[in-house]
């Protein structure tokens, strides 16, 4: 597939959405719409065998959603994917993590979406106060068991896919 053409249709600090015009291989032409937002980091922080999750308004789904510390680079800001893990654990929960461990990298929505999320544990935890950007506000962290975070997805209370890829990359990691 070969892009002909690209126009920017929508743009804010966060994402930018396109349309592109593509020609196939059978020479047909077609357009997609991708929405472009910047990689993130995802961080399982592990301790006492439980998590470490946060909770929040998610505004687009219109209801508060548990899932483990995640987010991207602001504006100006900029480091190695291991560090930008280390500070979203500081700023979500207030933790810093003594042990980081890279699980891998994966694609969050790749038909529409340009986005991916680099996967943390995060182990030898040390208590602090979270640094909570102004819109996490109604943000609060918490313990839960492992068995506890299992029964959430379960039962749909956690739905956040990339919590759950997450919690799966680690179950795999872990079998020999």
């Amino acid at each position: 597939m070969e892009q002909l053409s690209s126009r920017v249709v929508y743009a804010n600090p966060w994402m930018t959405v396109r349309e592109d015009k593509v020609a196939m291989a059978d020479g047909r032409t077609g357009i997609y719409g991708v929405v472009d937002k910047p990689d993130f980091a995802l961080v399982i922080p592990r301790e006492n065998n439980g998590f470490w999750v946060v909770e929040q308004f998610r505004y687009p789904v219109g209801r508060r959603a548990v899932e483990f510390p995640q987010g991207s680079w602001g504006a100006g800001a900029s480091g190695t994917r291991s560090e930008l893990a280390q500070a979203e654990l500081r700023e979500e929960t207030g933790l810093s993590a003594g042990s980081m461990t890279h699980l891998g990298s994966l694609s969050t929505a790749y038909g529409f979406c340009s986005q991916g999320m680099e996967v943390f544990l995060a182990e030898d935890l040390v208590q602090g106060t979270p640094d909570r950007e102004h819109t996490e506000q109604d943000m609060t962290h918490r313990w839960v068991s492992e068995g506890e975070l299992r029964s959430m997805v379960r039962t749909g209370e956690v739905r956040d896919s990339a919590t759950i890829a997450a919690l799966a990359l680690l179950s795999i990691s872990e079998q020999p």
